[in-house]
């Protein structure tokens, strides 16, 4: 018997390729069927710019830039004094340009406790006169090397991390974390605000500046990440990790240069109570290392990924001065007891260059813990990474997920990949109330704007 007669013989098996409706008639046949959800691309692969620009070389070059970084932290300082171009009017903020007048409730309310903090104003209505009247100068954070989690705001005489990119030399800043709950950064204010504010300035920030000064090399935040990637944080919503190995780092050398033990217990007290702290430096080390990669003529790779509560903003390596925006997202998570969906600001802050740079929410899997505190199952932890590797070009060789056999964190969020999958980056974020005043209200998850990458592509194809 011939082999072709053998096969006619053989049951029949169908292998679906696209449209799920002709699965469901061959199964209704009762025709084993596989079903392969495919779909053509969205839109076609644009390999060369029109100045005949190699994209795929460019790409690889930005990506190159990103993972050979090595963000370690050198020092601190005020804003004013440390970060280029600051001054004693300017008001840094989160996620792309905007003025007073469009801000949202709790960027508002973050600008007017700084304001009052800075000692500018009276009071919060004082403050919002002055911001209204055009006497302060708003600014991004990301136009600085800075950034800011949530409202992400940084006034001239907060105290800042200084964050070195020993691979290329450039630096990166953000403040101190001040924890959870009513905190400025979700744009609460009042006295028990800026009484914390005030102890971190004067308590907490020369306790480590001394100790982190006396450090020969400082501490490699790039080695702390990935050893916390491996200890159950993402490195955005969740740095119980970061934030332990931190103080081992760091410790020591409060116990060396503080001369008052008391201070020295409380400032470590403070830490350990926060397991957000980490959080601010795990920013300031991506923002470190995605900046060399801007400025590479072609590349597609996202270099700025940010939410001001009103915009969602991104910039691309190829084009870095140049914002493409979209309305901020709504994000679908769990709230304090007392609030719902109803109190919630849309989408805000700079946390997603933990994403940009290959972490956070794309590293979701290191860190299934995190998914309860979003409103997740640890299986959506799992899935949320796996397919965040579909819209980055590479894979990180410094940092990596055990769940996966240590297989590299996606890292460089390819415009073209995210237009031609349909796939957005997945986010994992705190949710403000929508009011200021108030602050933090719980915590979720939500994807990416699609019209901003449209736009971007857009800009693409005219390159």
């Amino acid at each position: 018997m011939s082999e072709t007669h053998l096969l006619l013989q053989a049951p029949l098996q169908a292998i679906n390729v696209g449209l799920q409706s002709f699965a469901a008639s061959l199964a209704a046949q009762d025709i084993p069927v596989t079903h392969v959800d495919w779909q053509p691309p969205r839109v076609p692969r644009l390999h060369r710019t029109g100045a005949g620009v190699d994209i795929e070389a460019a790409n690889a070059e930005a990506v190159r830039r990103i993972v050979q970084g090595r963000p370690v932290l050198v020092g601190m300082g005020l804003a004013r004094e440390v970060i280029p171009g600051f001054h004693d009017r300017l008001v840094l903020h989160a996620g792309p340009p905007i003025g007073w007048e469009r801000m949202c409730g709790p960027q508002r309310g973050a600008v007017m406790g700084a304001l009052v903090y800075e000692g500018l104003a009276r009071d919060e209505q004082e403050a919002a006169a002055l911001a209204a009247g055009g006497a302060v100068e708003f600014a991004p954070c990301h136009h600085y090397h800075a950034v800011g989690p949530m409202a992400g705001v940084i006034s001239p005489s907060m105290p800042v991390f200084v964050m070195k990119n020993e691979t290329f030399g450039n630096l990166a800043y953000a403040t101190q974390n001040e924890g959870l709950g009513r905190v400025l950064r979700y744009g609460a204010f009042g006295p028990d605000v800026y009484q914390r504010l005030h102890w971190m300035a004067d308590v907490l920030y020369p306790t480590l500046q001394a100790a982190i000064a006396s450090l020969d090399g400082g501490i490699d935040l790039r080695a702390l990440l990935a050893q916390a990637l491996h200890m159950g944080d993402e490195g955005h919503n969740r740095n119980r990790a970061g934030t332990s190995l931190l103080l081992r780092a760091v410790t020591p050398a409060i116990m060396r240069t503080c001369p008052d033990r008391e201070r020295a217990a409380a400032v470590f007290g403070f830490i350990e109570q926060n397991d957000h702290f980490f959080l601010n430096l795990s920013m300031a080390a991506g923002k470190a290392m995605v900046e060399p990669a801007e400025g590479i003529p072609g590349a597609t790779i996202l270099t700025v990924m940010a939410r001001n509560g009103t915009d969602f903003g991104i910039r691309m390596a190829g084009e870095p001065q140049r914002w493409f925006t979209a309305p901020a997202g709504a994000v679908q998570g769990l709230y304090f007891p007392g609030y719902t969906a109803a109190d919630a600001n849309p989408d805000i802050g700079d946390s997603t260059v933990t994403e940009t740079a290959g972490y956070g929410g794309f590293a979701m899997a290191a860190a299934p813990a995190i998914a309860r505190f979003v409103g997740g199952t640890a299986q959506d932890a799992l899935e949320a990474t796996l397919e965040m590797y579909e819209i980055c070009f590479a894979e990180h060789e410094q940092l990596s997920i055990p769940a996966l056999d240590f297989r590299g964190t996606p890292v460089g969020i390819d415009v073209r990949k995210v237009l031609e999958t349909g796939i957005l980056p997945r986010l994992n974020t705190g949710i403000a109330h929508r009011e200021p005043g108030i602050g933090m209200v719980g915590a979720g998850v939500l994807r990416a704007p699609e019209e901003c990458f449209q736009a971007a592509f857009e800009a693409i194809q005219a390159w």
